[in-house]
């Protein structure tokens, strides 16, 4: 179509979300490339709630066994570098991405890739495929499993955080994986914004701040205005394919591993995270400096400098106006990135704040603000790319600029361009390009029946509405016939509507097996520690034990190991509970015989009453 009769595009605020009453707990959850948490408000203050391992990072990995058994979190990370092809982690970087996008990215996985559609990227676990929206829910289960255990109540309701940058299609996998996992998304927040709302709780301080976020698998600036509960964002700028994880492949290609392999990962990960405090660092016989890992660092931290000035330059201020910088991300905990930050924005940034726990605690803020609980704040978000149609010569037409405020409505009217034309194709991308096809296409749909005027007379008003998540919906009307259409747009790649019903179904139909199932797995698990335990300890103190002791250790041993792989959980855990029982002096020995070794000729009782 072309753009006759153009007019400027229309801008006024959107719908309001729906509020639950504030008896309803909502939770704020950092879904994470790396590791995901969860964080609540209590007592007026946001807190991280600890995962069912009592930790409060949840690693967002899951690994797909046999027997349709699924881990998630540590139990999972285990197995990358033992079952690499089947355990899934970094899914973030594949939501809402089509094919085309990954060959275009060049990031490789331990994991197989089916890439044969170019508009559908699915990960293949043994004979099935699944997407990274299916991985993601299994992801958020857990989250939500770990709030109603730590709670104690169930949870329904949840903010989820995402990049500043995701577009789209992004968002949307987001939710529908939310959706999956049995969450009711109230809303989509931008883990900048997130952060801020942290910081403005925690500092309480007014200005200009920017937030460096360079998370597991994404990088985001946002350019904020805080005053007196007011946080603005004035631009937002970012990278979707740029993180932690290219620091990690990046280490590895250094020490001349494959960077695909699941080991090499873990080695580069933990001499990552061991140069964040020391000089050096050795792990599995392989060797790296800190002025190594930084020679490594710096040109990837480079990549985010563009993104930086474009921010300062959207937002219209000279970084010398900047009140504070605020790090986000765990690749941020590092010197090096530290120092290049500094030398970015001219100023020390702020280290107060946890950089893994700000993102969560954040959200938790605002599921506060949602619940009604907190009228402090008021965020005011931005759109992180631009919204339009394609028009006549495959021309990008924006209707909503990036960095237009949120919730926003633009309207625009075009006409036809062919004698008697009776139907047009709305075409909606998003992008920055002047060309579509640089850009990324998010939907189309048809407006029919208009009637068969000359061409140019007929008036189309298409209308963008874009919510608080930063969702877009489009509509079309011919002004004449008063003809209309309408979409909320969806990505032809993910999980459709009717998909993401039927998988949440069958998830609720098995819940229970599954659940017995994932008890079986850790009763197991436990049962296995305990028995690994009591066969090493064994040996080092049988001349202390009585025969009959020693027997009955063994016998409980061997009945422990008789059950381990039945499907009888009862009899696992009624065996691990009597060997544990039957094993207490053992320990008790145990215990004492190492203190007699590492203070020989002390007498303990003593050594431990003057302690």
């Amino acid at each position: 179509m072309s753009s006759s009769f153009k007019e400027l595009p229309v801008i006024s605020a959107g719908p309001m979300t729906h509020r639950p009453s504030s008896q309803d707990p909502i939770i704020g959850i950092d879904l994470g490339t790396t590791n995901s948490l969860v964080a609540i408000v209590k007592n007026n203050t946001p807190i991280v709630l600890p995962s069912r391992e009592g930790r409060n990072l949840i690693p967002s990995i899951v690994h797909y066994g046999a027997d349709n058994n699924i881990e998630v979190g540590f139990s999972a990370k285990k197995r990358r570098s033992t079952d690499p092809k089947n355990t899934i982690y970094s899914a973030k970087r594949l939501l809402g991405r089509g094919a085309a996008d990954m060959l275009d990215s060049g990031i490789e996985f331990p994991y197989d890739l089916d890439l044969s559609s170019p508009q559908n990227v699915q990960i293949v676990i043994g004979e099935k495929k699944i997407t990274a929206i299916e991985v993601s829910a299994e992801i958020l289960r857990e989250i939500k499993l770990a709030a109603e255990t730590a709670l104690g109540r169930p949870v329904e309701d949840a903010v989820i955080t995402v990049p500043a940058y995701f577009n789209d299609s992004q968002r949307q996998a987001t939710r529908a994986a939310g959706r999956l996992a049995g969450l009711n998304v109230l809303r989509i927040l931008n883990e900048p914004t997130a952060a801020s709302l942290a910081y403005g709780l925690h500092e309480k301080k007014n200005g200009l701040v920017a937030v460096y976020d360079l998370g597991g698998g994404t990088f985001d600036v946002s350019i904020l205005k805080l005053r007196d509960g007011l946080f603005e964002v004035l631009s937002t700028a970012g990278d979707t394919q740029l993180g932690g994880d290219d620091i990690d492949i990046a280490i590895a290609r250094h020490l001349g591993l494959e960077a695909d392999s699941g080991k090499a990962l873990i080695i580069a990960e933990n001499l990552k995270i061991a140069l964040t405090t020391q000089k050096s660092a050795t792990f599995e016989g392989y060797a790296l400096s800190r002025e190594q890992l930084e020679t490594i660092v710096v040109p990837i931290l480079e990549k985010t400098r563009t993104a930086v000035e474009q921010s300062l330059i959207d937002a219209k201020i000279d970084r010398t106006e900047l009140t504070d910088v605020v790090l986000v991300g765990g690749p941020t905990r590092m010197p090096v990135v530290q120092q290049f930050a500094a030398q970015l924005f001219g100023r020390q940034p702020n280290c107060n704040l946890n950089p893994d726990e700000v993102v969560a605690l954040g959200a938790a803020v605002q599921a506060d603000i949602l619940a009604g609980n907190n009228r402090d704040f008021l965020l005011l978000d931005v759109v992180p790319l631009s919204l339009g149609i394609e028009t006549m010569g495959g021309t990008m037409n924006k209707l909503i600029p990036r960095n237009t405020r949120i919730p926003a409505m633009a309207k625009e009217q075009f006409t036809t361009y062919a004698e008697g034309q009776t139907k047009v194709a709305i075409n909606v991308y998003q992008g920055e390009r002047d060309l579509v096809t640089f850009n990324r296409k998010l939907g189309q749909f048809v407006l029919a029946g208009i009637p068969p005027l000359p061409a140019g007379l007929a008036r189309v008003e298409v209308t963008f509405l874009v919510d608080a998540d930063g969702i877009l919906s489009v509509s079309a009307k011919e002004l004449y016939s008063e003809v209309e259409q309408s979409i909320e747009v969806r990505p032809s790649y993910g999980l459709t509507d009717e998909q993401v019903e039927q998988m949440l179904a069958a998830y609720l139909d098995n819940k229970d097996e599954d659940l017995s199932v994932a008890k079986l797995v850790e009763a197991r698990n436990d049962a296995r520690t305990v028995l690994t335990a009591t066969e090493k300890a064994l040996p080092k103190v049988a001349d202390l034990l009585d025969k009959n002791e020693r027997i009955n250790i063994e016998t409980l041993t061997a009945n422990l190991r008789g059950v381990i792989e039945k499907e009888d959980l009862t009899a696992i855990k009624n065996a691990h509970k009597a060997l544990s029982d039957g094993t207490r002096h053992l320990a008790e020995l145990l215990i004492q015989a190492t203190l007699d070794k590492n203070f020989k000729n002390k007498n303990v009782d003593g050594f431990l009453k003057k302690g």
